[in-house]
């Protein structure tokens, strides 16, 4: 065979010859079965939908695909910002009290991303019974990854020990407490076989998801950023409290869209959140914060102690109540700290010679009220 026979042979190969599909084959795989009543997007629900799970739209939720879309336009990555003069700031400028501070909301923040991350993808998102939910769900679950790099990439830089700071959640009574009583009110819904359509499992699972939305990430999250904010307005970790801001932007999308989710939720199955576990939730909530306050603040740092950390949450508590439209916890809280709400509304572009040139939109500036 010559070598031109050879490449025309290569080029033009012999037809694949047809085999027949058996009866049982062709049972198996649909053929021949009569086609689907199509599906109307006014069946969606929230959670025990019975559309198909597969067709995105037409939308019965916009506003969800919307928060996708924004997510989506806040794109960022912990790379883009320079931790170098954070190197300097915490090994020649942060007293002792401003590391412990520091340290421990690192050790705090880090293990509950990937908490939060594992309900989002585990107890929330396969509940969620229409795709344009799940598909918001979805990029809530990569940027939780996403905040879990950012704190290990700031551990990393600083050149802390690793295994001491991810331990802390473990060892730390104040630390363990709020992520003890995270699991607690979440381990639940986390079964696959949890039935919704069981009216006291449904009340259950909206309670757990208000648990998460509005106060793990609505109140926690929101409010545990605060000290290295405080920080950073006296010009220290500038780096890290730039890449808290981008995170907090991101958590306000989720607690915006959880909020949604829950009003929706409870308006689609005439639910209403039982005033006394309520109660319980709120303070058990009041009760693990201001024992982690008391922990990370032992010692004040200039402009921001244990007291003002606990008013905070008392007063995002109530801004949270009010989004969703149920009583106020803490009636006359104040609010101490009006710059908190300018760190979500972030908008900047970076330095050409220090990263690379990007302009980030503010989808994460909501109104709130």
């Amino acid at each position: 065979m010559n070598a031109a026979h050879h490449f025309a042979d290569w080029d033009s190969p012999s037809p694949t010859p047809v085999i027949a599909t058996s009866a049982a084959a062709q049972t198996a795989l649909g053929i021949g079965a009569p086609a689907l009543a199509p599906i109307n997007a006014a069946d969606k629900r929230i959670v025990n939908g019975q559309a198909d799970i597969n067709q995105l739209a037409p939308f019965k939720y916009p506003w969800a695909w919307e928060f996708f879309l924004k997510a989506n336009r806040n794109h960022w990555t912990p790379l883009e910002i320079s931790m170098a003069q954070d190197v300097h700031d915490y090994h020649h400028k942060l007293t002792a009290a401003e590391r412990h501070v520091f340290e421990n909301v690192l050790a705090y923040l880090t293990t509950s991303d990937i908490l939060a991350m594992r309900n989002i993808g585990l107890a929330v998102m396969e509940k969620m019974s229409a795709p344009e939910l799940q598909i918001y769900q979805a990029r809530q679950v990569y940027e939780e990854a996403l905040h879990t790099w950012t704190y290990q990439h700031c551990i990393e830089s600083l050149g802390l020990d690793q295994q001491e700071i991810y331990n802390r959640y473990r060892v730390v009574p104040e630390i363990h407490g709020k992520i003890a009583l995270a699991n607690r009110r979440l381990e639940k819904v986390l079964r696959s076989d949890f039935d919704l359509t069981d009216r006291a499992n449904l009340h259950e699972f909206a309670l757990s998801y208000f648990f998460f939305a509005v106060i793990f990430e609505g109140c926690w999250f929101y409010n545990g950023f605060t000290p290295v904010f405080a920080l950073q307005r006296r010009g220290l970790m500038k780096g890290s409290a730039e890449q808290l801001q981008y995170i907090m932007r991101d958590e306000v999308l989720h607690c915006a869209f959880g909020i949604r989710v829950v009003r929706e939720l409870l308006k689609e199955e005439g639910l209403a959140l039982d005033p006394q576990a309520l109660r319980q939730l709120w303070d058990e909530a009041e009760a693990a914060e201001n024992a982690y306050a008391g922990y990370i603040l032992r010692e004040p740092i200039l402009g921001y102690n244990a007291e003002l950390h606990v008013q905070q949450f008392r007063f995002i508590a109530n801004r949270r109540a009010r989004q969703v439209g149920i009583e106020e916890p803490f009636p006359g809280a104040e609010n101490v700290l009006p710059w908190l709400d300018e760190q979500a509304n972030l908008r900047k572009e970076k330095n050409f010679f220090e990263t690379r040139v990007t302009e980030y939109q503010t989808g994460g500036a909501l109104a709130w009220d």
